[in-house]
């Protein structure tokens, strides 16, 4: 991943030419095609610089030793945690001792919602303990818990259909996984549209491709004038057996407790580190991760990997002396699991000057075997991104995918900034270190602006 972040650094010189709605004003010409197809080889050797240093030198796993430490030391990092707000000190004071320019916090109000204990047991037609995780920003149930008869659903619109069944029970739902995109809106919306059929708590059968009985958790989002239920996920195994239960005409009653709270809103920060464009310090490339998670596991994955390849990426430039021409911001998002609320308030400070965002980039989808880079932005800007791309030929990395995006960086899209994400082949391999990442990350943030000149000394 760290080579993913270089590549985009080089790249951002020539973005310009037609990235949307982000104009640029410094006088810069516009080259013919073939021109910065050449500068662009000329990279070569850099690419195999950072190559050499990312997958087989002293920087060998060390963003994986690095991630390692803080989720062993931290662990989850839930937002408005005390874990959270440690880590965040962590990450400040490790971006200092690397010897990263411009290290500081920026402030924000974040979300505080604790999960407290929760427990689903079927008591119709047998008795069976489930697996439950309740979704963040839910509320929690009475003390007592509620004690209802369950309705199976397996859409909204069967929702809709059987609306006064739904009355008094708690909605199971038990969606398809067709995609994620598609199957989250019930983990997202779920509750509200249970709610307003009547029903007392809903259930959602966790979003997820397959399932080893672990429910999965997440956001979920309330509605002004639409009464608050309690919500959680279950595994695929028990919504897959409630709907053959209910298939046969078997009622179904279940317990649902929960003890999850919202707290006033917790003070937080977002982590930021620069190395200083050495002919354009005022544009900038943005390289991102978040470093909350949710509570239930370490955030490894979830985006302590993401956090760490863009840390990486500025720590192999600055290893190998190298100064883009262009400012590389790094950014560590914090509560992005509750919809990217920490990244909303950074867009905000900062959209004024969003002429001088040449790209942003966010890896958020897991450190897995890399494939490419997806993209978003004009055309021309895409045929230099592929250009970049044949610097990675020796680590077989070169294809350029549509659709770059991220939680954190969507508001930037939005307004027309061009953007790229990390594509990795989810579930085919894991690697033992993020190496093999780091370098297409990297190679990226060199060659977006054909820019890198020598490191200069202070």
């Amino acid at each position: 991943m760290k080579f993913h972040v270089f590549v985009f650094v080089g790249v951002v010189h020539f973005l310009p030419l037609n990235s949307g709605k982000a104009v640029y004003g410094n006088g810069i010409s516009q080259r013919t095609f073939q021109e910065i197809k050449e500068e662009i080889a000329r990279y070569g050797d850099v690419a195999k610089a950072i190559i050499n240093l990312a997958v087989y030198g002293k920087a060998r796993n060390r963003s994986y030793e690095r991630l390692a430490l803080l989720v062993d030391t931290v662990g989850p990092r839930l937002s408005g945690s005390k874990s959270l707000e440690k880590a965040i000190q962590i990450m400040h004071q490790n971006l200092q001792e690397d010897g990263l320019e411009n290290v500081h916090l920026e402030p924000v109000k974040i979300p505080h919602w604790e999960r407290g204990e929760e427990s689903a047991v079927m008591l119709e037609p047998r008795i069976h303990k489930m697996a439950v995780l309740g979704l963040g920003s839910s509320i929690g149930t009475p003390p007592e818990g509620i004690t209802a008869e369950v309705l199976v659903v397996t859409s909204f619109d069967e929702l809709q259909r059987r609306a006064p069944e739904a009355r008094g029970k708690i909605v199971v739902y038990n969606q398809p996984y067709t995609n994620y995109s598609r199957a989250v809106q019930y983990r997202v919306q779920g509750a509200v549209e249970a709610a307003k059929v009547g029903a007392l708590a809903s259930l959602i059968r966790s979003v997820a491709s397959f399932s080893i009985y672990s429910p999965h958790t997440g956001i979920q989002e309330y509605q002004d004038g639409v009464p608050k239920i309690p919500t959680a996920c279950i595994t695929v195994e028990d919504a897959e057996m409630m709907s053959r239960m209910a298939s046969r005409g078997s009622r179904i009653v279940i317990q649902l407790k929960m003890g999850a709270k919202n707290y006033p809103d917790a003070d937080s920060f977002n982590t930021v580190a620069e190395i200083i464009g050495s002919k354009y310090p005022e544009q900038v490339v943005l390289v991102s991760g978040h470093l909350d998670s949710w509570d239930v596991g370490q955030g490894a994955m979830d985006d302590g990997g993401g956090a760490f390849i863009s840390w990486e990426a500025l720590s192999l430039i600055k290893d190998l002396g190298l100064r883009p021409k262009r400012t590389l911001r790094l950014v560590l998002w914090t509560a992005e699991e509750q919809g990217g609320i920490g990244a909303l308030q950074y867009y905000q400070l900062h959209k004024a000057n969003i002429s001088n965002y040449s790209l942003v980039m966010e890896s958020d989808l897991g450190t897995f075997l890399p494939s490419g880079l997806q993209f978003t932005g004009s055309d021309k800007a895409r045929a230099i991104v592929e250009e970049v791309m044949c610097l990675l030929e020796p680590i077989n990395v070169t294809q350029v995918f549509r659709a770059g995006e991220g939680t954190d960086i969507n508001f930037w899209i939005q307004a027309g900034v061009p953007a790229q994400s990390i594509r990795t082949l989810i579930g085919l391999s894991v690697p033992a270190s993020l190496d093999n990442e780091e370098p297409v990350y990297l190679m990226t943030c060199i060659n977006i602006s054909p820019s890198i000149t020598p490191m200069e000394t202070p």
